[in-house]
This record gives C-alpha cells, sequence and structure tokens, in this order.
C-alpha cells in the first residue's frame, strides 16, 4: 500500500489514530507550498480545521470553483 502522507507533489490532509486511547497524529500539505503537523486529538483537530479554512478547498473558493 502506498503511503498516505501528503507530499509537495501530492498534496493533501492525513489523519490517523491507530487506537482511541493512542493520540491523534496528522500531517497537512497544500499546494501553495504550506506545511504543518500536529500530535494529540485537540492539535489534530485545530490542524484540521486550519487547512480547511485556509488552505486545499478554501484555495478553490477563491479561485471561485
Amino acid at each position: 500500500m502506498a503511503s498516505l502522507t501528503p507530499t509537495p507533489t501530492a498534496p493533501g490532509l492525513h489523519v490517523s489514530k491507530p487506537s482511541p486511547s493512542a493520540p491523534a497524529q496528522g500531517s497537512a500539505v497544500c499546494h501553495c507550498g504550506a506545511t504543518a503537523t500536529a500530535t494529540g486529538d485537540a492539535q489534530v483537530a485545530a490542524l484540521v480545521k486550519g487547512y480547511t479554512d485556509n488552505h486545499g478547498p478554501a484555495h478553490h473558493k477563491e479561485q471561485g470553483r
């Protein structure tokens, strides 16, 4: 199986939580060059919100798509 971690050539958002007791981990790479990582449920939730609001899909809204 291919790696699900986003890269500059394959931007996106990846979140994992291997078990209910393990902390969530997340990484994001935007096609604009922004990158971020987070560990912990609250930090990963903030990463997802920030990516969704300001990168990835948000860039398409700015371009009228």
